[in-house]
């Protein structure tokens, strides 16, 4: 199964969620409800995770997680596998309980944010399970409302100070703001099978591509075509300029000779365009999907161990971006 795409860093806001396998109630009644929400609390004390927002459906749950560690992967295998320990050994069961791995949106700190936690508490509402948001208990829509020790845990400060520095006001202000309809974008995002890795404007989606993605490359990761689909074309004249060689010199191939921008423009059309093997060995006139392998393998390698292939590998993917962003 393909790896989704991963992008974390102190501070990331992230919305995390998943479901049963085959649709199934991960939730059956009160006690699985309340058990999650426990580990959800403790899972966040032990990983430094501020949880501003979560609402558990009877076969979902969306979170809203900021990690002050870049830690995200850790938490969530943390809290999906205790759980599922737990639920199983409760109920008789055994094997896998979710879907697969969670989805994971990194949002950014704008109006995106604020509507994401709205999207989230509105959940139970849009389904028809409640009339109001306050007769439905398990969202921490009601930690925004109310003051006490059993709330402290829940990461509320980040939206109501927005609203205002007093408390009062600001729970007011969260007020209406539930009361008005959920971000457009937000909705016609989550009525998509395949969600974007990131959210937020094009600004901070800007930022975060030119910071992160190079790095991020993999051939695992499908998400990379979404954030930059290019042509085999725009691949090979952007590494022929990086290098300052030919097309012909790009495509130069000899026994027990490497040839690293030849390696790089295999290695970008599996990571950029998500290109099967045996596809980039028709494009490239390579006989065994071994050798196409080795040559992913290898960038793979120097990226990790050679700073300066790595800042060329970075540098080639931001002008192939640039370039078509300017067409």
């Amino acid at each position: 199964m393909a790896r989704p795409l991963r992008i974390e860093f102190n501070g990331a806001w992230h919305h995390v969620m998943n479901r049963g396998r085959q649709r199934e109630n991960i939730f059956r009644d009160a006690q699985d409800y309340k058990a999650f929400i426990d580990l959800l609390k403790s899972t966040s004390e032990m990983f430094r995770v501020g949880v501003a927002a979560y609402c558990l459906m009877s076969n979902h749950y969306h979170l809203l997680l900021q990690t002050s560690e870049g830690n995200l992967a850790r938490a969530m295998r943390h809290l999906g596998g205790v759980y599922t320990q737990w639920f199983n050994r409760r109920h008789s069961l055994d094997g896998q309980l979710f879907k697969g791995r969670y989805k994971a949106i990194l949002v950014g700190e704008d109006e995106y944010f604020q509507g994401m936690v709205r999207y989230i508490h509105h959940n139970p509402l849009k389904a028809g399970l409640v009339k109001t948001l306050e007769d439905y208990p398990w969202s921490s829509h009601h930690g925004y409302l109310q003051r006490g020790d059993a709330w402290k845990w829940l990461h509320v400060r980040p939206l109501l100070s927005e609203f205002s520095d007093d408390p009062v006001k600001a729970r007011t202000e969260y007020r209406r703001f539930m009361a008005q309809d959920d971000n457009e974008v937000i909705e016609k995002i989550f009525s998509h099978k395949k969600l974007p890795a990131i959210l937020g404007t094009a600004e901070f989606v800007q930022k975060i591509k030119d910071r992160f993605f190079a790095s991020k490359l993999s051939t695992e990761i499908p998400e990379s075509k979404q954030l930059t689909p290019v042509t085999m074309e725009s691949i090979k004249e952007t590494i022929c300029r990086a290098y300052g060689i030919t097309e012909d010199a790009l495509a130069a191939s000899a026994r027990g000779v490497t040839n690293t921008p030849r390696d790089i423009s295999i290695y970008l059309a599996r990571a950029l365009r998500g290109d099967s093997l045996k596809h980039i060995g028709e494009y490239f006139e390579i006989e065994k999907y071994s050798t196409v392998a080795s040559a992913i393998a290898r960038v793979k390698t120097k990226i990790q161990n050679d700073q300066r292939v790595a800042e060329i590998i970075e540098n080639i993917v931001k002008e192939i971006d640039k370039g078509k962003r300017t067409v």
